[in-house]
């Protein structure tokens, strides 16, 4: 405590917003395992299991639109905190005795859990380009990638966390454990969030949920079709043919899913390095299309070795990792565009659009994940993903290929 007191008060509130974020994190990473495996023992198929979390998608899309409207009229701080209630909430359905865990029931708490996680990104993000000043977009995408990474590398380490407690102390007392943990986090977040974060101080109409800007729609777009590309063959597809095809067993094809976003994670954290933009420039339009086009190479190339039954476990075992340390960079520079891209006086308006595209590409890729795969296979879910970050690079063209100042209110591309 006398550390955070010695601290600025902006770098203290961004510490507090980090931890929340990695708190809530930890839990849905874990609860996501939890459930999974859990079910698994219960004897419902992948596909079965994979259609528990639809709710969670669709009401991370209805969030981050509704969201960002509603930070700017209570503040960050509000939305931050109302995100780690419900997921106290979420997680204490799940506590209620076994013939009560229908799908239904379970479908309900996803749909909670879902609705708590996008309020706690959009408060997160948003957050970040309130404690920075506009002139030092450097350390701007330093704290964007940091927060990005380490959330990643965290949700990562919530696989492991899930399946570790499933094993030691079952599934009741694991759920009942985190939601203690979580409860602790959000009371010391109650008093530490200062109560003006991100607060319009005009009050924004509904109406304006809908971004105005024409940087912003085209990068959210981009995002869309970016996140469904991902999602599209990671979902459903790729476990399920881990398991059923390469005779993976489920710890096997847990704890490499949990490395692989773990490492994923770390890269994002790295992104500025490694894209070489720390010191004097930053990110632009030019990088999201470069950075989309040498990504869109790797699934097509995994779907070819599928197709031509050439090394297909060390092709895909390699162009997974060349394919996540690719998309992280692409996620990262994407979440840095579009905090520079928000307008301050509401910044949470244009994070939660963005957001609501974001979500809309998982649940694209959920949905399209499990139906192509089960007719027709693993490389049709390939060349859809290539398809989408093929489209993503296109849409990447109409980006500002200079970060200046944005006219947000024209909307100048």
């Amino acid at each position: 405590m006398n550390f955070l007191a010695n601290l600025s008060g902006d770098i203290r509130q961004y510490l507090i917003i980090t931890g929340n974020y990695w708190a809530f994190t930890l839990t849905d990473g874990a609860l996501r395992m939890l459930v999974v495996l859990h079910f698994y023992s219960l004897g419902y198929s992948p596909l079965e299991i994979a259609m528990l979390f639809l709710f969670y998608e669709i009401f991370g899309v209805i969030t981050n639109l509704v969201g960002g409207w509603l930070g700017a009229h209570i503040g960050l701080n509000k939305t931050m905190n109302i995100g780690l209630l419900f997921q106290i909430v979420a997680l204490s359905m799940l506590l209620v005795p076994s013939e009560w865990l229908t799908v239904v029931w379970v479908m309900a708490a996803q749909a909670l859990s879902g609705i708590a996680k996008d309020l706690n990104k959009m408060s997160a993000k948003s957050a970040i380009k309130l404690l920075v000043p506009n002139d030092a977009q450097g350390q701007l995408f330093k704290w964007v990638a940091a927060l990005t990474g380490s959330k990643n590398a965290l949700k990562g380490v919530g696989f492991f966390l899930g399946g570790g407690l499933l094993s030691l102390i079952g599934f009741k007392a694991a759920i009942l454990l985190m939601a203690c943990g979580l409860l602790l986090v959000w009371l010391f977040s109650l008093f530490s969030l200062r109560a003006d974060l991100g607060k319009a101080k005009s009050k924004p109409k509904f109406s304006h949920i809908f971004s105005k800007s024409g940087s912003i729609n085209i990068l959210s777009a981009a995002r869309m079709f970016l996140f469904g590309s991902r999602d599209v063959w990671f979902v459903v597809a790729l476990p399920v043919y881990l398991s059923t095809q390469l005779d993976w067993d489920h710890v096997s094809v847990g704890g490499f899913l949990a490395l692989w976003v773990i490492g994923y994670g770390a890269v994002q954290g790295f992104t500025p390095k490694l894209t070489r933009r720390a010191q004097h420039t930053h990110p632009d339009g030019k990088d999201a299309l470069l950075w989309a086009l040498a990504l869109s190479v790797i699934p097509a190339l995994i779907a070819l070795a599928l197709l031509y039954d050439w090394h297909v476990q060390q092709v895909l075992l390699i162009g997974l990792m060349v394919f996540g340390f690719l998309f992280a960079i692409n996620s990262a520079l994407h979440s840095y565009l579009i905090v520079s891209y928000a307008d301050e006086e509401g910044v949470s308006l244009d994070v939660g659009f963005y957001y609501m595209a974001n979500a809309m590409g998982r649940l694209i890729g959920t949905v399209l994940s499990g139906w192509l795969y089960q007719t027709q296979g693993l490389a049709m879910c390939l060349w859809v993903s290539t398809c989408f970050i093929v489209i993503a690079a296109l849409i990447s063209l109409y980006l500002p290929k200079h970060i200046t100042r944005i006219d947000k209110q024209a909307g100048n591309t």
